[in-house]
């Protein structure tokens, strides 16, 4: 495989180096910022990238934005992220176009050899691969982020019933209540996801396009 690095801790940089090269790959470039990163998986088109998520200048997330950023400019490019933390959001952002070819591990991984290798592998062949750790902390993002988290389980159902196109009418036949109780259900949606009455927006719709995104 032909191998981008992206780390600016020179000693895990080299370290990396050269664990992948004494394992039959050849590191094609190695750089310590997120602008070069993505300047180097332009012009290299590399099977893989191994990218650490805290680069300068502020060491927070511009190595996961460089990723996001080269997975833009070079669609598809593998991207493996190594870090020790979880950043939520620009992990969200390298899953989203669903090409796969992405990994997100923590730094403690790297000790584990056969195992970091074995993803980075998976990785360059267009495979996903998530530490644990991740997968959990996205659970509980979007479980947070869910707008209809507030909704009770009959009021769920009754959205469901008005994603499938049913009417009030429909809807009240199928749960066996009354048109009453349906529009009280109704209002309930709306007044929960916020959806208040507006000459120019169609609630309903809204109210099952909140549905459909989460």
């Amino acid at each position: 495989m032909r191998v981008v690095i992206a780390d600016d801790a020179v000693l895990l940089r080299e370290g990396l180096i050269r664990l992948v090269e004494e394992n039959g790959h050849t590191v094609v470039s190695a750089v310590g910022d997120g602008p070069s990163l993505v300047e180097a998986i332009k012009e290299h088109r590399p099977d893989v990238s191994i990218v650490d998520v805290r680069m300068p200048p502020s060491h927070t997330d511009e190595g996961l934005r460089a990723a996001v950023e080269a997975r833009a400019a070079v669609p598809g490019s593998p991207i493996l992220v190594l870090s020790q933390y979880v950043e939520v959001s620009y992990a969200d952002d390298l899953l989203a176009d669903r090409r796969g070819a992405v990994g997100y591990l923590l730094k403690d991984r790297v000790s584990l050899v056969a195992e970091f290798l074995d993803g980075l592998a998976r990785v360059a062949e267009g495979g996903t691969v998530l530490d644990p750790e991740v997968v959990a902390q996205l659970l509980v993002r979007r479980r947070r982020d869910d707008p209809l988290r507030s909704l009770t389980p009959r009021e769920r159902e009754v959205l469901t019933l008005m994603a499938e196109g049913m009417s009030n009418a429909a809807i009240g036949r199928k749960m066996v209540v009354t048109d009453g109780a349906v529009e009280k259900h109704v209002r309930n949606i709306f007044t929960k996801l916020g959806l208040h009455q507006d000459d120019e927006q169609h609630r309903r719709v809204l109210a099952v396009l909140a549905y459909l995104q989460a």
